[in-house]
């Protein structure tokens, strides 16, 4: 089976067909499946934009809207994962995967599927440790803080996919592809030959395991903002393990009357862009998927939407929704609203804790805390500060992983390249953003905010945790 696997999309989808078109002429036939590593950008109309974590000057409608509409049809089986740069408000419907348009799979949060047997999963998102273990609280509209908190990976999703097992066999080597952004003159596709089971359906199947492990752990969806741990064996949890057993999993194959495929039920829930007309601002709408609603009932499981949706009315709202507007963000890309985590729970030595905010363009900040002792950046250094180049910043331990998207921006998403520097006309002064004291030890610890330019500074001295 031939596999195409791409980058980050961000929206390119008409480039990405053509250059698959393009190679299945140059290579050995046509391609049966293409695979997306986030940032797919599955945009479907001008609210939609306003819901992706980047500048107002950056949010571009793209073409996917185009296959969204049933204008254009992808021309081969497309499954992607989420990324940091996405229509957080679209995903969000669809938390257990589902179709954004035909013939276009979405994993969801965390998802198993099978296509001609072979086994594809993954989980949407990038790593941050200040909300890794917070459950999925967010819901449109967005404030200036939740529009990023929302792709940010929940230990919930990685604690499910743990449960699955690994069938790969002894001997054979996991391997790695990194692929850039799809850009001219950049590696952003590769065609892969893959073993696959001649006798498998040629359409896209649930993978039986993963519905049973997403039942065992239903009582485990959690929707606070709250810290929180998955359980483990260590006495305080009466169950710790939720692999699926096999009779567990006859009860799944009865609940899809023993036809594991994934239904074609794709139906547009919000309006599409229609570039003949004018655009008017839409209100923003937390919206139930049907999809959602079908695969929850049959498999009975909860739609975290619906348990949202009751929570928020349960609960005073206390500014947690508020209207998102612009975001707090203006043609700088720079946020100006403080980022409100509970980072208690961790050390102050930790690597991990400096938080490296997505932020798109040159007034990127990174976060850390004031008891790390840092020294304070007089004006006079700043304009060295300013020349660093990127490749000073990024000295992460081996354990955290850092996509390549966060590391290496581009123009195309409003982002820098690898080695280049900040300076621009655009550029603010530091003494825009002044250090926080604590007014008394009862209240929270505030942070300092300084140049992510100057991340090096506080690097761990052991090389073994870089």
């Amino acid at each position: 089976m031939r596999v195409a696997v791409a980058g980050c999309c961000h929206g390119e989808l008409d480039k990405i067909y053509e250059t698959l078109a393009l190679a299945e002429r140059r290579g050995r036939g046509p391609v049966d499946l293409l695979l997306c590593c986030g940032d797919f950008q599955a945009v479907r109309n001008e609210a939609d934009l306003r819901c992706m974590a980047v500048p107002p000057k950056y949010r571009h409608m793209q073409t996917f809207y185009r296959y969204y509409s049933g204008e254009k049809k992808a021309p081969v089986l497309t499954i992607f994962i989420g990324g940091n740069h996405e229509a957080s408000n679209h995903l969000q419907e669809l938390p257990y995967g589902g179709w954004v348009a035909p013939n276009i799979y979405y994993l969801g949060l965390a998802g198993v599927v099978k296509y001609r047997g072979v086994r594809i999963g993954g989980i949407s998102g990038i790593f941050k440790s200040h909300d890794y273990r917070k459950g999925h609280f967010e819901c449109p509209p967005y404030n200036s803080s939740t529009i990023r908190s929302i792709y940010h990976v929940r230990n919930i999703e990685v604690y499910k996919l743990k449960q699955a097992t690994d069938k790969e066999q002894v001997g054979k080597a996991t391997k790695f592809l990194a692929l850039d952004k799809c850009l001219p003159h950049r590696d952003f596709l590769q065609v892969l030959e893959i073993e696959h089971d001649p006798s498998a359906p040629e359409y896209l199947e649930y993978d039986v395991e993963w519905l049973t492990v997403l039942r065992a752990t239903d009582d485990l969806i959690n929707v606070t903002s709250g810290l929180w741990n998955m359980p483990e064996n260590n006495g305080l949890h009466t169950r710790w393990d939720y692999s699926a057993t096999e009779e567990a999993m006859k009860e799944v194959m009865e609940k899809l009357n023993h036809d594991p495929k994934v239904p074609c039920n794709f139906s547009m829930t919000a309006a599409c862009y229609d570039p003949s007309k004018p655009q008017t601002q839409v209100q923003l709408v937390h919206r139930i998927n049907p999809q959602t609603t079908e695969f929850c009932a049959q498999l009975g499981v909860t739609d975290i939407n619906v348990m949202l949706q009751k929570a928020k009315e349960e609960q005073p709202l206390r500014g947690e929704y508020e209207q998102q507007g612009d975001l707090g963000t203006d043609d700088s890309g720079e946020d100006r609203s403080e980022y409100n985590t509970d980072t208690s729970a961790l050390s102050s030595i930790n690597p991990d804790e400096i938080m490296l905010e997505e932020e798109e363009e040159e007034e990127e900040v990174v976060s850390a805390h004031s008891d790390m002792h840092m020294p304070s950046v007089e004006p006079s250094d700043q304009a060295s500060d300013l020349s660093t180049s990127f490749s000073d910043i990024r000295n992460l331990p081996s354990s955290m992983f850092v996509s390549s998207d966060d590391a290496s921006p581009s123009p195309a998403s409003g982002e820098e390249r690898p080695g280049e520097t900040v300076e621009s006309g655009d550029e603010k002064d530091l003494t825009e953003f002044p250090l926080k004291r604590l007014s008394n030890e009862h209240e929270p610890e505030q942070r300092k905010k300084i140049k992510r330019r100057n991340q090096a500074i506080y690097a761990a001295d052991d090389d073994d945790d870089e």
